[in-house]
């Protein structure tokens, strides 16, 4: 059963239909007034259109840019645009920002509901969710602010009269109130979803592990042990409390992005995303473009396979990869929309300490023949999906031999993560349908793709937005968090502890015998002495690639710049210690005429 779809136009509803799929009905509304909360269908109303808020950036375009460009693991796509986000050249209050506004409309829609949903004629167990729920998105929106720009505006009161004046509060203000009501939505939220909050909506433990990050996130800003040790004892409550919770991870890795299993065990919290198009984010077959709250990540990554997979690529004279020849792919809805915006960071770093090696199989992903979460992660195969014939004397075919691909059966494409001799026709002296491009050929059009998101489901209209949600936490960062945080707190052997139930997790394969699963979760076991800030990073790359962390993981842990320039060439140059906040908006800057002016952040 999926959660309540929660659809409006104006940030306001105010009745739930029946069914077993629970959809918010629309009414929208042109103004809040505090008397629209006077009713249990207003504070209803009010929470689902926050809800409906976070689908407009997790899973869209321009966020998913901002929380994964310009770190170690993505580099531009062909696609990029102007890159600025991905090199910091020309950073500027233009870009970014798209959910500032939002963010603070959505607090201010919090507060009318915290202030006035108090009185409202509910059961108490219910009126303490609703409760429960504002706090914990308030708490949720003033976390990402803080922790993307730092001191930030902190309102706790409704506002009903605009104002054109406006003053940011310190980081430690905000982190107060966040940790303040986390604490509160954790005591009354319910230990798994319940109505009208279904599906995965915020519940008892995802306010605890977002309790968790906010601690971690102050305690490094800080350096405050207590809340190192705070944020551990959370993630061990979480772990113990599991079974009662509804939570727990699959057995292989793979399973966590197979989308029958998006509302399973190991996802904690999502953002939503419907494929009834009565609602407005798109129309069928009308080739969705990148925000309007569609999701769109499964393709963000994805290379022009369609138009770049020639037949007869060849290695030209610089051994660059060169396409030639009719395409061996047509699109289709199995391997997605070609956006080409971002791609893996397999650049070799030419300068410095990483000369030579490459972030994304040098580094992240190491000991791929045990470690199954690159396998599970990425494309490497593309099996043709169109029938093509190939002559011995067609132009650039060295391969000396005629043939026709067979659809559905022979490779068109194979992406090793090591060097083939031969490729891109042969394989050692065998000729190959296909084409084979192995690490030293892949570039800003061609690699290997994130396929955790992917989604087939779409039938013809494979132009069509995911309608998979957007899962913003899983299961699995509750060890790693806690892995952190015990870090940090000066106990590396229970962070190895904790890491150690992921990293045994990673080698299990359904192919394997229960003997070869048993050899490899050996030996992927790290001890304490293993245990760095570096490991750490690594394996949250591991596991997390892609998923909308990387940036603020690198701000956390201060280790942004460090990072960057250290494995990312096209940013090293021109990323500097400001960059660990964005910009402010420079629309929040212009609209503040009344008062002192609103401060932009250093070196912008």
């Amino acid at each position: 059963m999926k959660s309540i779809k929660i659809m409006i136009t104006a940030g306001l509803i105010v009745a739930l239909s029946s069914g077993c799929e629970k959809v918010l009905e629309e009414h929208p509304q042109s103004q809040i007034v505090p008397s629209y909360f006077n009713s249990p269908s207003g504070v209803l109303g009010g929470i689902a259109g926050v809800y409906n808020d976070i689908r407009g950036q997790w899973g869209t375009e321009g966020f998913t840019v901002e929380m994964q460009a310009g770190t170690d693991e993505f580099i531009q796509g062909v696609n990029a645009g102007t890159g600025n986000a991905y090199t910091y050249n020309g950073l500027n209050s233009s870009n970014f920002g798209s959910a500032w506004g939002v963010a603070f409309q959505d607090i201010n829609t919090l507060n009318g509901v915290l202030q006035y949903g108090q009185t409202i004629e509910l059961p108490e167990t219910t009126r303490k969710q609703y409760l429960a729920q504002a706090k914990f998105l308030r708490a949720f929106w003033y976390f990402y602010l803080v922790q993307t720009w730092g001191d930030v505006p902190l309102h706790t009161e409704f506002i009903t009269i605009a104002s054109q004046a406006a003053t940011r509060q310190p980081a430690a203000a905000v982190y107060e109130l966040i940790i303040k009501d986390l604490t509160e939505a954790a005591a009354d939220l319910p230990n798994q979803p319940t109505a009208p909050f279904l599906g995965k909506a915020a519940t008892k433990p995802v306010a605890q592990f977002l309790l968790a990050k906010a601690y971690l996130t102050r305690g490094w800003l800080n350096n405050t042990a207590s809340d190192f040790t705070q944020a551990a004892k959370l993630c061990d409550e979480i772990i113990a409390n599991k079974s009662a919770y509804g939570l727990d991870l699959w057995q292989d890795y793979g399973d966590a992005f197979v989308p029958a299993n998006d509302y399973g065990k190991e996802t904690m919290f999502v953002s939503d995303h419907v494929l009834d198009p009565k609602y407005g984010y798109y129309s069928v077959g009308g080739a969705a473009g990148g925000g309007a709250a569609q999701n769109l990540s499964p393709w963000f990554t994805n290379w022009n396979y369609p138009n770049n997979s020639g037949i007869n690529s060849i290695k030209n004279a610089a051994g660059v990869f060169t396409n030639s020849g009719t395409s061996g792919m047509i699109r289709d809805s199995y391997y997605g929309r070609p956006y080409v915006r971002m791609r893996p960071n397999s650049d070799k770093q030419t300068t410095g300490t990483r000369a030579g090696k490459n972030y994304f199989l040098d580094q992240a992903f190491t000991n791929r023949d045990v470690d199954s979460r690159f396998a599970n992660s990425f494309y490497t195969v593309y099996i043709s999906n169109t029938a093509v014939t190939n002559t011995p004397t067609t132009a650039n075919n060295t391969r000396g031999i005629g043939y026709t691909t067979v659809p559905g059966s022979d490779t068109a494409v194979w992406l090793p993560d090591y060097e083939v001799p031969g490729a891109p026709q042969f394989v050692g002296s065998r000729p190959f349908k296909g084409i084979v491009v192995p690490p030293s050929l892949w570039n800003n059009g061609i690699y290997p793709a994130l396929k955790k998101y992917m989604d087939p489901s779409r039938g013809a209209n494979f132009n069509d937005p995911s309608t998979r949600p957007a899962v913003l936490y899983r299961f699995a960062d509750v060890y790693l968090t806690g892995a952190e945080a015990n870090f940090k707190a000066g106990d590396a052997a229970k962070a190895a502890t904790m890491i150690n139930v992921l990293r045994q997790r990673a080698a299990f394969r359904k192919t394997n015998s229960t003997a070869q699963n048993t050899t490899a979760a050996t030996a992927m076991n790290i001890t304490a002495a293993d245990v760095t800030l570096d490991f750490i990073l690594d394996e949250r790359s591991r596991e997390f690639f892609g998923e909308w962390q990387r940036w603020h993981d690198l701000v956390r842990t201060r280790s942004l710049i460090r990072r960057v320039q250290e494995w990312n060439k096209e940013a090293a140059t021109y990323i500097k210690d400001f960059h660990m906040l964005r910009p402010i908006p420079q629309s929040q800057i212009d609209r503040v005429v009344e008062g002192p002016k609103f401060p932009q952040n250093t070196g912008y």
